[in-house]
Order: structure tokens, then C-alpha cells, then sequence
């Protein structure tokens, strides 16, 4: 593991672990934040550890289309590099963590795909909402739900 990895990690660790404990409402949402943040990152970058860490062991994403994905499908999606991404990026200023009680926090945001999956060039931007659950653990993503692509001349980088 390089360096890079390691700070990664380290981060990562920290981050997760501040949602075990309590914390202030303004303390959660940065959390919340910052983890979903690095999740977007790891999954931009293939990172299946990265990603299985945030990743509640019963989490599932329901896309656009209809499709529905379990955290196993797409573990094995980055592990086999089935996406080769060059952006996987929340716009900036568009991210905002709402709390519901001591345990859960949902982050909507609008986010930017581009790269490749089977050789085939995609450029969308979509809106997304995470579910994130705290457990003893820490806080875990549990539950995702994106939009279908938007319409380009409502996309702004």
C-alpha cells in the first residue's frame, strides 16, 4: 500500500468512526458529508476496500432506469473494473446533509459521471440521494437512489 493509500485510509477510518459516537448535529453532517464525499472518490477509483468499508453489509442502490444493485454487485463492479472512470464527482455547492433523528442522515447532491464502461464513452450528470445509518460501527451508506441522466442544458460543472 503506498502513502497515498495509507492517508486514504486513515481518513476513512477516522471519518467512520466519528459516527459511533455521538456527536453535535453540525459534527454528524460533516461526517456524513465528508464520508459520502469519499465514497464518490473511492468509487471513481475502483477502490472495492474503500468502498466496502462505507458500505452497510445490506446496502442497495436503485438507479434511473429501474435497476437495482446490491453492495456486493457493486464491489465486484470495481474490483473488475467494470467502469473505468475519469470523473465520479458531486458538483460543488450542491450537496446538502438533512438528519432525521440520532441515526439516520440522507445526502442529496448532483453528480458528474464521465468515462467509460465497456469501451462506450458516457458524459451525464444525475441527482442522487444516499441514505447513511449510524450503527456501532460508525455510519454506513444503506440505501442510494439516483435519477435518470439530466437533460444537458440543465447540467452545469
Amino acid at each position: 500500500m503506498g502513502t497515498r493509500e495509507a492517508a486514504i485510509g486513515a481518513t476513512l477510518g477516522a471519518l467512520l468512526s466519528m459516527g459511533a459516537a455521538f456527536a453535535s448535529p453540525e459534527e454528524d453532517r460533516a461526517a456524513v458529508a465528508a464520508l459520502d464525499t469519499a465514497y464518490q472518490a473511492a468509487v471513481e477509483r475502483n477502490d472495492a476496500d474503500a468502498m466496502g468499508r462505507i458500505l452497510a453489509d445490506d446496502m442497495i442502490l436503485v438507479v434511473g432506469r429501474g435497476s437495482v444493485f446490491t453492495r456486493e454487485d457493486l464491489l465486484r463492479s470495481a474490483r473488475d473494473k467494470d467502469v473505468i472512470y475519469e470523473h465520479q464527482v458531486e458538483d460543488t455547492g450542491t450537496q446538502v446533509v438533512r438528519l432525521y433523528g440520532d441515526h439516520t442522515a440522507i445526502v442529496t447532491a448532483r453528480l458528474w459521471l464521465k468515462g467509460a464502461r465497456n469501451g462506450e464513452a458516457f458524459d451525464r450528470t444525475l441527482w442522487f440521494s444516499d441514505t447513511y445509518v449510524r450503527t456501532a460501527l460508525g455510519w454506513r451508506y444503506a440505501f442510494g437512489q439516483s435519477s435518470i441522466a439530466l437533460p444537458a442544458e440543465d447540467v452545469r460543472h
